[in-house]
């Protein structure tokens, strides 16, 4: 069983994160906190696994509160902004859900912070480990690639094109954009534009409104400036 707590200044989002955590047999409701003191002070009185965490609130927000616990619980953000994904996920949250969440999406974050705990809780089990590959269909085969070997992906509509560095020639697989952002992980993968994925590690230069990834030059989306100026350091 995972002892949660649902953490939001909206009543209404409250209300959801409970009715979601209810459909849920593995997950326990402790208490529900309209701001992070309240969180604090449960936090203090009981043992709790896991925080459903609102960002923006009155006084300390959502990433000012994981940052000022000692020792923290799993954390899952359920935010209206996209924008703090990378400030999110450099605090080790096990997943960043946007507002309005599905049903579906909720179930798979639960999910992931269910196998977590489980991992940790079993004896002698070694650190949970992510995977560091996926698989796509192409020719009618799954192939494997690894993390690691992508350099930048780009959206053609249902297909993607991943370029590979150990590869002259990209590979094309039916796959929409939303499917592979929860295939890639959030923390060696940005979105810099409604068509681009770029490998952080594989990001060569910056400019106002591209990435270099070697010599290739990618467009930054208006609506992404902000997670790419973050890589800097500096607000957007």
């Amino acid at each position: 069983m995972l002892h949660c707590i649902a953490v939001d200044d909206e009543p209404l989002a409250l209300e959801l994160l409970e009715d979601n955590i209810s459909k849920l047999p593995y997950l326990q409701l402790e208490a529900k906190c309209s701001n992070a003191m309240e969180a604090m002070k449960v936090l203090q009185s009981k043992n709790i696994d896991l925080i459903f965490l609102d960002i923006q609130m009155p006084g300390l927000t959502g990433l000012q509160f994981i940052q000022s616990l000692p020792q923290k619980p799993m954390v899952i953000l359920v935010t209206a902004y996209e924008k703090f994904a990378l400030e999110g996920f450099n605090l080790d949250v096990v997943d960043y859900l946007v507002k309005p969440v599905s049903l579906e999406r909720f179930v798979k974050a639960c999910n992931k912070a269910w196998e977590l705990h489980q991992l940790k809780n079993t004896t002698h089990a070694s650190p949970a480990v992510a995977p560091d590959y996926f698989f796509v269909n192409v020719d009618y085969s799954l192939l494997k690639i690894s993390f690691s070997d992508i350099v930048w992906i780009e959206g053609l509509k249902d297909y993607v094109k991943i370029h590979l560095k150990s590869s002259g020639k990209p590979i094309v697989t039916r796959m929409s954009m939303k499917t592979l952002e929860e295939e890639l992980p959030p923390q060696k993968f940005i979105r810099i534009h409604k068509s681009y994925f770029v490998s952080v590690e594989h990001i060569t230069a910056l400019r106002k409104s591209s990435v270099f990834v070697g010599t290739m030059e990618l467009p930054v989306g208006e609506n992404y400036k902000d997670v790419v100026a973050a890589l800097t350091g500096k607000a957007g």
